[in-house]
């Protein structure tokens, strides 16, 4: 396959036109949108200015026009990581590699989470972000993982009367805006230097990495697909940004960046994958992979290790004698949302 040609616009003089942060800033999506040009038309005057040295609009460029990562063949994906190695190394001023280690056969990755034992302590959600290279910033990170308190409640006689109308509630029942039993809706913003708080239970959510996932469905560009091993991966390089997959997800798994992330040098973790915790650009999706990265290297993920009840299983859901098989066995297990026909690989269960 012919190698591609880095793209940079010249002014009248033949020097490079547009600015790193122009480049930068310019989302793949808007380009595609805005130019009112083909891109045949845009490869033709691209090879007009491959003498330019500007090395980082070169870079930039590349990325912008390379292909979708699961098609590549071996030397573009080679030549791809690279280009983001000699890039994150430089802005981030240490030695970040970037792997590409692919889905073993006879492996596919599944999750279980006792529910019973959780405190909430949201050391999952910390242990994530730092290890996936999350936006930071002061009032929001980018989390993956949700982590909802539930309100333990019960029905009581005094209750009886408050529906409408009527004494007893023809339309509506006394218990109908308490918790009564539980509230499903939960809350994510509780004090979690106070739990686990009496009345309460936790219950995180994060990628359910579905078998049948509604996210791949609606992706107009095959940015995001189903890994042979599992895991839903995002192509961030070829993701629009048009968040359709945000609106098929029906767990509220998938975060969008609507602003340049913040990831502070020192606390960019340089071990990243290319379909995992490798930094993100603004304008695009990203999501829990089961943290790929480190799963396929023989690890478990980093919220499974965070956790201090051993609330959090992991393993390959072919082996009868992995953790994840044997909960899957002897537990009472259920599906968030069975329903909705996703069949998730993430599963909740009790003792």
């Amino acid at each position: 396959m012919a190698k591609k040609i880095p793209l940079i616009d010249l002014d009248s003089s033949g020097s490079c036109a547009a600015s790193h942060s122009e480049t930068n800033d310019l989302s793949r999506r808007q380009f595609l949108l805005g130019s009112g040009v083909s891109i045949a038309s845009i490869l033709g005057a691209a090879a007009l200015v491959t003498g330019c040295d500007d090395a980082p609009s070169q870079v930039s460029w590349a990325e912008h026009f390379q292909s979708n990562y699961r098609l590549m063949t071996d030397e573009e994906k080679r030549v791809t990581v690279n280009r983001l190695e000699q890039r994150y190394s430089a802005e981030y001023g240490k030695n970040v590699t970037v792997d590409t280690s692919e889905a073993q056969a006879g492996v596919l990755f599944g999750y279980a989470l006792n529910i019973q034992k959780c405190i909430g302590c949201r050391r999952c959600v910390k242990a994530c972000v730092e290890e996936n290279n999350a936006s930071r910033k002061a009032k929001q990170n980018i989390e993956w993982i949700r982590v909802l308190q539930m309100e333990k409640g019960n029905f009581s006689r005094e209750k009886l009367e408050d529906g409408y109308p009527g004494d007893y509630g023809m339309q509506v029942g006394g218990h109908a805006y308490s918790a009564a039993g539980v509230l499903l809706e939960g809350n994510h913003y509780y004090d979690v230097d106070s739990v686990p708080e009496a009345g309460a239970h936790y219950m995180p959510v994060a990628c359910m990495q579905c078998e049948k996932p509604p996210c791949v469905k609606v992706c107009p560009v095959r940015a995001t697909y189903r890994e042979a091993d599992g895991p839903v991966v995002v192509d961030y390089n070829w993701c629009i940004g048009c968040r359709m997959c945000m609106q098929a997800c029906p767990y509220w798994a998938r975060r969008f960046n609507w602003s340049k992330p913040v990831l502070p040098a020192e606390k960019m973790n340089p071990q990243t994958h290319y379909l995992g915790n490798r930094p993100r650009m603004k304008g695009v999706v990203e999501k829990c992979t089961f943290c790929i990265q480190r799963v396929r290297k023989g690890r478990y993920p980093a919220c499974v290790e965070a956790c201090p009840v051993g609330a959090r299983k992991f393993g390959n859901l072919l082996d009868p004698e992995s953790e994840v098989r044997r909960v899957l066995d002897k537990k009472r297990v259920f599906r968030l949302k069975a329903e909705a026909n996703t069949y998730p690989k993430f599963f909740y269960y009790s003792d």
